[in-house]
């Protein structure tokens, strides 16, 4: 399989992604349900399973201060582009 996914991308996330699955970091964060469909964080680890690739992905707030982290699978995320890519 090809990772699609680099380390250091901004990503948007596709569904909702339950507290149950994230590290909190900031404890006012701690009450939300869920971080919300289209939520932009950065990939700061990527693993190999062997059979698929996931995503350790960093959400933080306008001031860079990280609040929360998911590992996230391909499906969940969406790669946020910022430059037109000519090939």
């Amino acid at each position: 399989m090809i990772n699609q996914f680099k380390l250091l991308d901004s990503v948007a996330i596709l569904k909702p992604v339950l507290n149950t699955r994230l590290t909190l970091v900031e404890p006012e964060y701690a009450s939300i349900s869920s971080l919300p469909v289209g939520l932009v964080g950065t990939i700061v680890e990527v693993y190999d399973t062997g059979n698929d690739y996931q995503y350790l992905v960093e959400f933080a707030d306008n001031q860079g201060i990280e609040y929360a982290m998911a590992i996230l699978k391909e499906d969940e995320i969406l790669v946020l582009q910022y430059e037109l890519a000519v090939a």
